[in-house]
């Protein structure tokens, strides 16, 4: 489990395209789990961090397709 003491996107993002599954906790968001490099949804998270799970979703997927396009 990696700890990130303030929500950095970019650093998060990276993290979980590396290790692709796994755990993070986030300071004022929590625990996040990721899997196949991409944060899943809990039914137990608040709005705020399901509003940080898509947009570290949609930048994983926005890095996935400059990727592909090179």
């Amino acid at each position: 489990m990696r700890m990130f003491p303030v929500y950095a996107p970019k650093l998060i993002v990276k993290h979980a395209r590396i290790f692709l599954s796994g755990v993070i906790w986030v300071k004022d968001l929590g625990l996040l789990e990721f899997d196949k490099g991409r944060f899943l949804h809990t039914k137990k998270n608040l709005p705020k961090v399901k509003q940080a799970i898509r947009e570290l979703n949609a930048l994983i997927e926005i890095q996935s397709q400059q990727h592909q396009s090179i």
